[in-house]
Protein backbone atom coordinates (compact mmCIF):
# COMPACT_ATOMS: atom_id res chain seq x y z
CA UNK A 1 0.00 0.00 0.00
CA UNK A 2 1.10 3.31 -0.68
CA UNK A 3 1.96 5.76 1.86
CA UNK A 4 0.37 8.84 2.39
CA UNK A 5 2.97 12.06 1.18
CA UNK A 6 3.15 14.55 4.46
CA UNK A 7 4.72 17.78 3.65
CA UNK A 8 6.80 20.30 5.73
CA UNK A 9 6.81 23.53 3.88
CA UNK A 10 9.21 25.98 5.76
CA UNK A 11 9.30 29.76 5.03
CA UNK A 12 12.02 31.96 6.46
CA UNK A 13 9.98 35.32 7.50
CA UNK A 14 11.64 35.53 10.99
CA UNK A 15 12.49 32.47 12.56
CA UNK A 16 9.09 32.30 14.80
CA UNK A 17 7.99 30.09 12.23
CA UNK A 18 10.97 28.12 10.84
CA UNK A 19 11.39 27.14 14.65
CA UNK A 20 7.75 25.60 15.19
CA UNK A 21 8.10 23.80 11.32
CA UNK A 22 11.09 22.16 12.45
CA UNK A 23 9.52 21.10 16.08
CA UNK A 24 6.64 19.63 14.71
CA UNK A 25 8.18 17.90 11.68
CA UNK A 26 10.60 15.83 14.45
CA UNK A 27 8.12 14.93 17.23
CA UNK A 28 5.64 13.85 13.91
CA UNK A 29 8.76 12.30 12.13
CA UNK A 30 9.85 10.05 15.58
CA UNK A 31 6.32 9.28 16.11
CA UNK A 32 5.21 8.53 12.78
CA UNK A 33 7.38 8.33 10.57
CA UNK A 34 6.86 4.86 9.77
CA UNK A 35 2.85 5.48 9.11
CA UNK A 36 3.63 8.21 6.57
CA UNK A 37 5.98 9.33 3.98
CA UNK A 38 7.26 12.61 5.03
CA UNK A 39 8.49 15.65 2.85
CA UNK A 40 10.23 18.46 4.52
CA UNK A 41 10.96 21.17 2.01
CA UNK A 42 12.73 24.70 1.66
CA UNK A 43 9.67 25.59 -0.17
CA UNK A 44 10.72 29.04 -1.65
CA UNK A 45 14.16 28.01 -2.50
CA UNK A 46 14.95 24.59 -3.16
CA UNK A 47 14.18 25.29 -7.05
CA UNK A 48 15.99 28.18 -7.63
CA UNK A 49 12.89 29.84 -8.86
CA UNK A 50 13.78 33.42 -9.09
CA UNK A 51 10.70 34.97 -8.51
CA UNK A 52 9.83 32.59 -5.35
CA UNK A 53 13.17 33.52 -4.38
CA UNK A 54 12.24 37.08 -3.95
CA UNK A 55 8.69 36.56 -2.74
CA UNK A 56 10.14 34.87 0.55
CA UNK A 57 13.05 37.35 0.74
CA UNK A 58 10.12 40.48 0.42
CA UNK A 59 8.42 38.80 3.49
CA UNK A 60 12.06 38.77 5.32
CA UNK A 61 11.96 42.68 4.39
CA UNK A 62 8.95 43.31 5.46
CA UNK A 63 9.64 41.72 9.11
CA UNK A 64 12.58 43.91 9.11
CA UNK A 65 11.13 47.16 8.43
CA UNK A 66 8.07 46.41 11.04
CA UNK A 67 10.62 46.41 13.45
CA UNK A 68 12.61 49.11 12.53
CA UNK A 69 9.09 51.40 11.54
CA UNK A 70 7.18 49.84 14.13
CA UNK A 71 3.93 52.46 12.77
CA UNK A 72 3.98 50.75 9.77
CA UNK A 73 3.68 47.36 11.28
CA UNK A 74 0.74 48.21 12.96
CA UNK A 75 -0.59 50.20 10.24
CA UNK A 76 -0.57 46.76 8.26
CA UNK A 77 -1.96 44.09 10.95
CA UNK A 78 -4.87 46.88 11.11
CA UNK A 79 -5.06 46.83 7.67
CA UNK A 80 -5.35 43.23 7.15
CA UNK A 81 -8.03 43.10 10.20
CA UNK A 82 -10.23 45.69 8.48
CA UNK A 83 -9.95 44.04 4.93
CA UNK A 84 -10.62 40.49 6.21
CA UNK A 85 -9.14 37.25 5.48
CA UNK A 86 -10.28 36.42 2.30
CA UNK A 87 -9.37 40.28 0.61
CA UNK A 88 -5.78 39.96 2.83
CA UNK A 89 -5.04 36.90 1.75
CA UNK A 90 -5.28 37.44 -1.92
CA UNK A 91 -3.62 40.89 -1.58
CA UNK A 92 -0.68 39.36 -0.06
CA UNK A 93 -0.29 36.05 -2.18
CA UNK A 94 -1.99 36.73 -5.69
CA UNK A 95 -2.05 40.47 -6.41
CA UNK A 96 1.67 41.45 -4.67
CA UNK A 97 3.48 39.20 -6.80
CA UNK A 98 1.13 36.61 -9.21
CA UNK A 99 4.25 35.46 -10.79
CA UNK A 100 5.34 33.99 -7.48
CA UNK A 101 1.92 32.26 -6.78
CA UNK A 102 1.83 30.53 -10.46
CA UNK A 103 5.59 28.77 -9.65
CA UNK A 104 4.50 28.21 -5.82
CA UNK A 105 1.26 27.10 -6.94
CA UNK A 106 3.14 24.90 -9.48
CA UNK A 107 5.65 23.62 -6.94
CA UNK A 108 2.68 22.66 -4.32
CA UNK A 109 1.68 20.39 -6.82
CA UNK A 110 4.98 18.90 -8.02
CA UNK A 111 5.19 17.73 -4.04
CA UNK A 112 1.99 16.10 -4.60
CA UNK A 113 1.41 16.26 -1.00
CA UNK A 114 -1.65 14.23 0.44
CA UNK A 115 -0.88 16.17 3.95
CA UNK A 116 0.12 20.04 4.32
CA UNK A 117 1.59 20.92 7.86
CA UNK A 118 2.31 24.55 7.60
CA UNK A 119 3.33 27.28 10.19
CA UNK A 120 3.58 30.26 8.21
CA UNK A 121 0.26 31.16 6.26
CA UNK A 122 1.46 31.23 2.60
CA UNK A 123 2.39 27.71 2.23
CA UNK A 124 -1.38 27.04 3.74
CA UNK A 125 -3.19 29.08 0.72
CA UNK A 126 -1.07 27.42 -1.93
CA UNK A 127 -2.34 23.58 -0.72
CA UNK A 128 -5.64 25.04 -0.44
CA UNK A 129 -5.03 26.59 -4.16
CA UNK A 130 -5.26 23.49 -5.50
CA UNK A 131 -7.31 21.67 -7.65
CA UNK A 132 -7.35 18.35 -5.13
CA UNK A 133 -6.53 20.44 -2.25
CA UNK A 134 -4.61 18.11 0.37
CA UNK A 135 -5.20 17.86 4.33
CA UNK A 136 -4.26 21.05 5.30
CA UNK A 137 -3.30 21.48 9.07
CA UNK A 138 -2.02 25.35 10.46
CA UNK A 139 -0.09 25.53 13.45
CA UNK A 140 -0.18 29.39 14.40
CA UNK A 141 2.80 30.57 16.48
CA UNK A 142 1.21 33.69 17.40
CA UNK A 143 -0.93 34.77 20.48
CA UNK A 144 -4.16 35.13 18.12
CA UNK A 145 -4.78 34.52 14.99
CA UNK A 146 -4.52 37.66 12.43
CA UNK A 147 -7.01 37.55 9.61
CA UNK A 148 -4.14 35.50 7.47
CA UNK A 149 -4.08 32.70 9.59
CA UNK A 150 -7.88 32.52 9.69
CA UNK A 151 -7.78 31.28 5.84
CA UNK A 152 -9.48 27.58 6.06
CA UNK A 153 -7.72 24.95 7.19
CA UNK A 154 -8.88 21.39 8.25
CA UNK A 155 -7.26 21.89 11.44
CA UNK A 156 -5.96 25.00 13.48
CA UNK A 157 -3.51 24.54 16.00
CA UNK A 158 -2.77 27.76 18.42
CA UNK A 159 -0.95 27.84 22.35
CA UNK A 160 -2.86 30.28 23.99
CA UNK A 161 -5.92 30.25 26.18
CA UNK A 162 -6.98 33.60 25.10
CA UNK A 163 -6.24 32.88 21.57
CA UNK A 164 -8.09 29.86 21.41
CA UNK A 165 -11.39 30.88 22.97
CA UNK A 166 -11.34 34.22 20.68
CA UNK A 167 -11.10 31.60 17.71
CA UNK A 168 -14.02 30.16 18.92
CA UNK A 169 -16.14 32.65 19.01
CA UNK A 170 -15.79 33.38 15.23
CA UNK A 171 -18.41 30.62 13.54
CA UNK A 172 -15.67 28.79 11.16
CA UNK A 173 -14.12 26.84 14.08
CA UNK A 174 -15.72 24.54 16.76
CA UNK A 175 -13.74 21.82 19.25
CA UNK A 176 -13.47 20.33 16.39
CA UNK A 177 -11.49 21.84 13.69
CA UNK A 178 -9.37 24.15 16.44
CA UNK A 179 -6.95 22.62 19.37
CA UNK A 180 -4.91 24.41 22.09
CA UNK A 181 -1.55 22.98 21.85
CA UNK A 182 1.19 23.41 23.65
CA UNK A 183 3.66 25.66 22.12
CA UNK A 184 6.23 24.39 19.60
CA UNK A 185 9.47 24.87 21.06
CA UNK A 186 12.70 23.50 19.46
CA UNK A 187 12.76 19.83 20.70
CA UNK A 188 16.57 20.47 21.48
CA UNK A 189 15.25 22.57 24.48
CA UNK A 190 14.44 19.75 26.39
CA UNK A 191 18.00 18.45 26.27
CA UNK A 192 19.69 21.65 27.69
CA UNK A 193 21.48 21.00 31.54
CA UNK A 194 18.88 23.49 33.70
CA UNK A 195 21.71 23.85 36.48
CA UNK A 196 22.61 27.94 35.38
CA UNK A 197 26.19 27.36 36.89
CA UNK A 198 27.19 24.17 34.61
CA UNK A 199 25.92 26.00 31.71
CA UNK A 200 28.00 29.32 32.42
CA UNK A 201 30.87 26.81 33.06
CA UNK A 202 30.59 25.34 29.61
CA UNK A 203 30.64 29.27 28.21
CA UNK A 204 32.94 30.06 30.05
CA UNK A 205 30.67 33.22 31.78
CA UNK A 206 31.45 34.44 35.35
CA UNK A 207 29.06 31.68 37.40
CA UNK A 208 27.98 34.47 40.04
CA UNK A 209 27.60 37.31 37.92
CA UNK A 210 23.57 38.25 37.05
CA UNK A 211 23.43 37.13 33.87
CA UNK A 212 21.04 38.88 30.82
CA UNK A 213 20.55 38.02 27.77
CA UNK A 214 19.29 40.69 24.98
CA UNK A 215 18.06 39.80 21.98
CA UNK A 216 16.07 41.63 18.68
CA UNK A 217 14.82 38.50 16.94
CA UNK A 218 17.16 37.09 14.00
CA UNK A 219 17.73 40.47 12.09
CA UNK A 220 19.08 42.30 15.28
CA UNK A 221 16.88 45.04 14.47
CA UNK A 222 15.69 47.17 18.01
CA UNK A 223 17.35 48.67 21.22
CA UNK A 224 19.96 46.32 21.93
CA UNK A 225 22.98 48.32 20.96
CA UNK A 226 21.37 51.09 23.21
CA UNK A 227 20.73 48.92 25.97
CA UNK A 228 24.06 47.37 25.70
CA UNK A 229 26.00 50.41 25.74
CA UNK A 230 24.00 51.38 29.61
CA UNK A 231 24.18 48.75 30.85
CA UNK A 232 28.20 47.94 30.43
CA UNK A 233 28.92 51.40 32.58
CA UNK A 234 27.44 49.66 35.71
CA UNK A 235 29.42 48.71 38.56
CA UNK A 236 27.38 46.24 39.48
CA UNK A 237 28.44 42.46 38.81
CA UNK A 238 26.83 41.95 35.51
CA UNK A 239 26.79 39.33 32.61
CA UNK A 240 25.58 41.09 29.05
CA UNK A 241 25.14 38.65 26.55
CA UNK A 242 24.06 40.87 23.36
CA UNK A 243 22.67 38.39 20.60
CA UNK A 244 22.64 40.35 17.32
CA UNK A 245 21.48 37.35 14.79
CA UNK A 246 22.16 37.96 11.35
CA UNK A 247 22.90 41.71 11.64
CA UNK A 248 27.01 41.70 11.37
CA UNK A 249 27.47 45.37 10.97
CA UNK A 250 26.04 45.42 15.01
CA UNK A 251 28.08 42.95 16.31
CA UNK A 252 31.19 44.39 15.10
CA UNK A 253 29.64 47.76 16.82
CA UNK A 254 29.23 46.19 20.09
CA UNK A 255 32.34 43.61 19.95
CA UNK A 256 34.36 46.76 20.24
CA UNK A 257 33.09 48.43 22.95
CA UNK A 258 34.22 48.30 26.48
CA UNK A 259 32.95 47.22 29.16
CA UNK A 260 33.57 48.47 33.06
CA UNK A 261 35.39 46.17 34.81
CA UNK A 262 32.66 44.96 36.83
CA UNK A 263 30.80 43.97 33.70
CA UNK A 264 31.40 40.62 31.62
CA UNK A 265 30.22 41.74 27.82
CA UNK A 266 30.12 38.49 25.76
CA UNK A 267 28.43 39.12 21.95
CA UNK A 268 27.62 36.54 19.79
CA UNK A 269 26.08 37.11 16.34
CA UNK A 270 23.89 34.59 14.72
CA UNK A 271 23.78 32.24 18.03
CA UNK A 272 23.83 28.24 17.23
CA UNK A 273 23.44 27.83 20.89
CA UNK A 274 20.89 30.68 21.92
CA UNK A 275 19.04 27.78 23.82
CA UNK A 276 21.92 27.20 26.17
CA UNK A 277 22.38 31.15 26.42
CA UNK A 278 18.96 30.99 27.69
CA UNK A 279 19.87 28.51 30.18
CA UNK A 280 22.57 30.61 31.37
CA UNK A 281 20.82 33.68 31.96
CA UNK A 282 19.09 35.27 34.92
CA UNK A 283 16.62 37.28 32.68
CA UNK A 284 15.89 38.24 29.10
CA UNK A 285 15.63 41.37 27.17
CA UNK A 286 14.34 42.39 24.23
CA UNK A 287 11.61 43.11 21.57
CA UNK A 288 8.97 40.64 21.62
CA UNK A 289 8.20 37.74 20.06
CA UNK A 290 8.43 33.89 19.98
CA UNK A 291 11.48 34.13 22.04
CA UNK A 292 9.71 34.63 24.81
CA UNK A 293 8.51 31.73 24.64
CA UNK A 294 12.47 30.14 25.13
CA UNK A 295 12.93 32.62 27.78
CA UNK A 296 9.94 31.34 29.77
CA UNK A 297 11.00 27.32 29.08
CA UNK A 298 14.08 28.15 30.62
CA UNK A 299 12.24 29.91 33.96
CA UNK A 300 13.48 33.13 33.17
CA UNK A 301 11.66 36.43 33.26
CA UNK A 302 11.34 38.91 30.36
CA UNK A 303 11.59 42.79 29.77
CA UNK A 304 9.75 43.53 26.59
CA UNK A 305 11.21 46.96 25.05
CA UNK A 306 9.92 46.19 21.48
CA UNK A 307 6.45 45.61 19.93
CA UNK A 308 6.88 45.78 15.78
CA UNK A 309 3.23 45.46 15.20
CA UNK A 310 -0.04 44.21 16.51
CA UNK A 311 1.01 40.57 16.57
CA UNK A 312 3.55 40.73 18.80
CA UNK A 313 1.76 43.27 21.20
CA UNK A 314 -0.59 40.21 21.41
CA UNK A 315 3.03 37.80 22.45
CA UNK A 316 3.68 40.28 25.13
CA UNK A 317 -0.10 40.22 26.71
CA UNK A 318 0.07 36.73 26.69
CA UNK A 319 3.19 36.45 28.50
CA UNK A 320 2.43 39.69 30.60
CA UNK A 321 -1.25 39.29 31.80
CA UNK A 322 -1.56 35.42 31.55
CA UNK A 323 1.97 33.96 32.13
CA UNK A 324 2.86 36.79 34.50
CA UNK A 325 6.62 36.56 34.06
CA UNK A 326 7.70 39.49 31.69
CA UNK A 327 7.27 43.36 31.73
CA UNK A 328 6.91 46.08 29.22
CA UNK A 329 9.20 48.41 28.99
CA UNK A 330 10.04 50.50 26.19
CA UNK A 331 12.19 53.29 27.56
CA UNK A 332 15.46 52.16 27.24
CA UNK A 333 17.10 53.93 30.09
CA UNK A 334 14.23 52.73 32.37
CA UNK A 335 14.33 49.08 31.45
CA UNK A 336 18.65 48.92 31.94
CA UNK A 337 17.22 50.41 35.49
CA UNK A 338 14.83 47.68 36.01
CA UNK A 339 17.48 44.96 34.77
CA UNK A 340 19.92 46.40 37.70
CA UNK A 341 17.45 46.46 40.33
CA UNK A 342 16.58 42.73 39.79
CA UNK A 343 20.84 42.32 40.40
CA UNK A 344 20.79 43.87 43.45
CA UNK A 345 17.66 43.02 44.58
CA UNK A 346 17.23 38.96 43.57
CA UNK A 347 13.83 38.87 45.84
CA UNK A 348 11.86 41.61 43.53
CA UNK A 349 12.83 38.67 40.29
CA UNK A 350 11.70 35.55 42.09
CA UNK A 351 7.91 36.04 41.40
CA UNK A 352 8.50 35.89 37.63
CA UNK A 353 10.68 33.27 37.68
CA UNK A 354 8.26 31.38 39.47
CA UNK A 355 5.35 32.33 37.11
CA UNK A 356 7.66 31.55 34.35
CA UNK A 357 8.66 27.86 36.01
CA UNK A 358 5.00 27.17 36.56
CA UNK A 359 4.48 27.36 32.97
CA UNK A 360 7.05 24.87 31.92
CA UNK A 361 4.27 22.04 31.53
CA UNK A 362 2.90 24.60 28.56
CA UNK A 363 5.61 23.56 26.26
CA UNK A 364 6.63 20.69 23.48
CA UNK A 365 5.31 19.45 19.94
CA UNK A 366 4.98 15.60 20.69
CA UNK A 367 1.35 15.44 21.94
CA UNK A 368 0.41 18.12 18.99
CA UNK A 369 1.43 15.07 16.72
CA UNK A 370 -0.84 13.11 17.99
CA UNK A 371 -3.55 15.60 17.38
CA UNK A 372 -2.04 15.97 13.66
CA UNK A 373 -2.16 12.16 13.39
CA UNK A 374 -5.41 11.74 14.57
CA UNK A 375 -6.72 14.00 11.80
CA UNK A 376 -4.99 12.17 9.20
CA UNK A 377 -6.76 9.04 10.40
CA UNK A 378 -10.15 10.66 10.24
CA UNK A 379 -9.50 10.89 5.94
CA UNK A 380 -6.96 8.47 5.42
CA UNK A 381 -8.58 5.23 7.44
CA UNK A 382 -5.47 2.84 5.74
CA UNK A 383 -2.80 4.49 7.52
CA UNK A 384 -3.83 3.46 10.60
CA UNK A 385 -3.65 -0.36 9.61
Amino acid sequence: MKKIRVLFPYVEAGLGHIMPEKSIEESFRKKYGDKVEIISSEFFTETGDPHMIKYEKMLARQVKLYNRVPFIGFTVTAASEFFGTALSSLFAVRVIAPFAFARAKKRMEELKPDVVISTHWVTNYYANALKKAPVTVMYCPDARLNKLFQYKSDLMLISTPVGYSKALKNKKYNADNIKEVPFFIRNEAFDIDSDKSGVRRKLSLPEDNFTVLLAEGGYGIGKIEKLTKRLIKEKIPLTVIPVCGTNEKLYRRINALKPSKEVTLKPYGFADNILELHAASDIFCGKSGNILAESTFFGNPAVITHFANSVEQYIGDHYINTVGCAIKEFSVRKAAGLICDFAQNKKDIKPYSRAALDFHGHFGSAGAADVIFEKIKETFPEVSL
